[in-house]
């Protein structure tokens, strides 16, 4: 029977130009491993007659990684932020997750990278960063 635990889920990024070859990103935070946000896949509006309509509209999906201070992984994200800013230019990602505990897979698709800590806080001991990138589709996969 499998179980519910992330220890046996695995995350790729593979970053056009830069990581042609995807990366198996390893070290995550205890907590806050990996996640999407809600998506808000409907835009609905209320007329003044109280009916209330809706439609669909494309939608972003945004994924926050949350590495640990001495994860080799940070390395990949600080490369990958560097390129940007010398070439002053976008590097476009995908990933692929598999989580063993439930037989599900993701693939995200054409990502950029929106956000990023570029350092850990220090404090009793060196905190967890979190990067977040914010992917154009999440398909999900058959189980």
């Amino acid at each position: 029977m499998a179980t519910l635990t992330t220890a046996n889920s695995a995350l790729a990024l593979q970053i056009a130009g830069l990581y042609p070859v995807p990366q198996n990103i390893q070290g995550y935070a205890a907590d806050d491993a990996f996640m999407a946000d809600d998506v808000d896949p409907v835009e609905v509006q209320m007329g003044v007659d109280g009916h209330l309509s809706g439609g669909y509209t494309p939608y972003t999906t945004k994924l926050n990684i949350t590495l640990q201070a001495d994860s080799a992984s940070n390395a990949i994200f600080d490369n990958w932020l560097a390129a940007q800013v010398a070439a002053k230019e976008v590097y476009i990602a995908n990933a692929t997750i598999i989580i063993q505990g439930t037989g599900e897979k993701y693939a995200f698709t054409r990502g950029f990278m929106t956000s990023a800590t570029p350092m850990s806080g220090s404090k009793k001991i060196l905190q967890p960063r979190k990067f977040v990138i914010t992917f154009e589709q999440c398909t999900k996969a058959p189980s």
